[in-house]
């Protein structure tokens, strides 16, 4: 999973070799800096020589105007490397999940999704730059610090590596711990997030309904129990700094009283001391830097391993080698078709379909909830694969078409109609970058959207919220529906797409179909009977199989689903705006 990450560097690796090199010059700078103290305190004040003290003096000054540069050039290039390091990580994972089927999604699902190009990715950032500018910097001050050290004194050493033992079992042990912690963390993040998106999405039901105070209390559930793990974590790492501290008064205790001794008998000089408690502190400093590169590692390896998770993920549906590059025509053949939505589960959502549908046909759907409308139309552009069988269209099995010809030639106006932030043309032209403003509004006639479009104070330029908040569940569904048409696809797929809007709507909608698409294969997915009755044939689903394929007239007559539907319609008092 770190390979998978680290191989999105690309562009960035050169800053992240110049901000290591850069940060070893630094801190070759201040690694004698000590060195050049104990010259000055030896060879120039306890001798009187005022010219070694003002030439080492100098060359002190020098040096810490050299580290300094070099460390403000290492930052910056850190800063760049991991900048540039998550701006890749972001692309490649939306460019990925542009790729992704609809099961790849449903595995993942949205909140995680979020979370992991969000907070997850900033983890990654944060820890990258510590890594490559402290876990650079903290060990080799940590072994330049000790070879100068043994240079200087020997025996005096041995002590840091006494608290170094001390310190590297403190801080591993916390590592294994809160690591573990840390994974529990960030799935409790997708939970978080989950709680929030489908709160602030569903809004009006939750005001509707009363229901704040229980979803108030669902994300204060959330809330509390990432709380309670981020404080256990947290808690855990409070160790680091007593831990540390224990090590570096040991250090300073046990050199002070040796140090003392040695000078005493005349085995080391004030400045040899001197020099000596810089490179104890410039050592234990660098520990705990190293303390803090571990928890940051700890919390990353939990985001790398979710990021990785998606980087690998592959597409359930690929195109193949030789793809066919056009539709002859909009003929849908069912063969046999078994189709779940957990493959190998044995629970099909459709079973046995064997369906043929001629060119140009119109064909009406429809069924009791759950049996299986929409994972039929949903296999003929392949948003999903069969398990068993084959889905034809214009004679060849839709898993042999490149899919972005297939999807261009069906149209579909799913359940869920979908907006996007724009003008009312920006909006259609998703149908047809290359739409002229005529087509546009012809799209919108057919549609019956021109009606209303008309009315608003900008026409076609009128801005659309996010999501199309400013427009009702009728006016969006003729928008897309229009989108659709914009296509002028071989396939049309209303899939429930006319719930929204009356009656008399919905009629001058499918006149309009007849007249302006005649040669278009029209599949209509419906609750109500008048929205198919006029089909040539119609599909009656039950439990994800074909109960009856027959008109309008000879289902009324021989199939008891049709018949129930039907007179439960009528019975009720027909449509909404329809008199019985």
């Amino acid at each position: 999973m770190v390979r998978k990450v680290l191989q999105q560097l690309k562009q960035y690796k050169r800053d992240t070799f110049l901000c290591i090199g850069l940060t070893a010059l630094e801190v070759i700078m201040e690694i004698l800096l000590p060195f050049v103290t104990s010259i000055i305190i030896d060879k120039g004040l306890e001798a009187g020589n005022l010219g070694a003290v003002y030439r080492y003096g100098a060359l002190m000054v020098g040096m810490s105007f050299l580290s300094l540069i070099f460390g403000a050039l290492a930052g910056k290039n850190a800063a760049s490397a991991a900048s540039g390091l998550s701006a890749n990580l972001r692309e490649s994972i939306y460019a990925n999940i542009q790729k992704f089927s609809f099961s790849n999604i449903d595995k993942f699902s949205v909140p995680s999704l979020v979370t992991r190009m969000t907070t997850d990715i900033t983890n990654v950032q944060n820890a990258y730059m510590m890594i490559i500018r402290v876990a650079v910097r903290a060990p080799m001050n940590l072994i330049f610090s000790f070879a100068m050290c043994m240079i200087i004194s020997p025996h005096l050493s041995s002590m840091f590596l006494i608290a170094v033992v001390f310190l590297v079992i403190v801080i591993g042990s916390i590592m294994v711990v809160t690591l573990k912690i840390f994974n529990q963390v960030f799935r409790r993040y997708d939970g978080l997030n989950a709680s929030v998106q489908e709160n602030i999405s569903a809004i009006r039901v939750v005001k509707a309904f009363v229901r704040e105070d229980f979803e108030n209390v669902k994300f204060d559930k959330a809330s509390k129990m990432l709380y309670k793990l981020s404080v256990k974590a947290e808690g855990l790492l409070a160790f680091n700094n007593p831990a540390m501290m224990v090590a570096v008064y040991f250090c300073i205790i046990s050199v002070s009283w040796f140090g003392a001794q040695f000078i005493v008998g005349g085995t080391m000089t004030t400045g040899d001391l001197t020099s000596l408690f810089s490179y104890i502190m410039s050592l234990l400093m660098s520990l705990m830097m190293l303390s803090m590169v571990v928890v940051m590692i700890s919390m990353s390896m939990a985001s790398i391993r979710r990021i990785g998770e998606v980087l690998s993920e592959q597409p359930d549906l690929t195109d193949p080698a030789d793809p066919v590059l056009a539709v002859n025509d909009g003929s849908i053949d069912f063969n046999h078709v078994n189709f779940s939505y957990k493959h190998g589960n044995g629970k099909y959502a459709l079973n046995d379909i064997d369906l043929h549908i001629k060119s140009g046909e119109t064909i009406g759907v429809i069924g009791g909830t759950g049996s299986g409308k929409s994972s039929l139309v949903n296999l003929i552009c392949r948003l999903y694969d069969v398990d068993e069988g084959s889905v034809c269209v214009g004679g060849v099995d839709v898993r042999k078409y490149d899919t972005e010809v297939l999807r261009n030639q069906v149209s579909v106006v799913l359940q869920k109609n979908t907006l996007f932030s724009g003008t009312i043309l920006d909006n259609l032209r998703w149908g047809n970058p290359n739409a002229t403003e005529e087509e546009c509004i012809k799209a919108c006639r057919d549609a019956c959207a021109d009606e209303f479009i008309e009315r608003m104070p900008d026409g076609y330029q009128t801005r659309i919220e996010r999501g199309g908040a400013n427009v009702s569940g009728g006016q969006k569904q003729r928008l897309c529906i229009a989108r659709a048409l914009l296509k002028k696809p071989k396939i049309l797929i209303l899939d429930d797409s006319t719930s929204a809007v009356d009656t008399a709507t919905d009629a001058s909608i499918r006149a309009a179909f007849a007249k302006e698409i005649p040669g278009t294969t029209k599949i209509i997915i419906a609750q109500r009977v008048s929205s198919v009755e006029s089909a040539d044939r119609i599909l009656v689903l039950d439990d994800g199989r074909i109960n009856a394929f027959d008109t309008h007239e000879n289902l009324l007559k021989d199939n008891a689903i049709y018949q129930e539907i039907y007179n439960s319609q009528i019975q009720g008092g027909g449509d909404f705006d329809q008199p019985a």
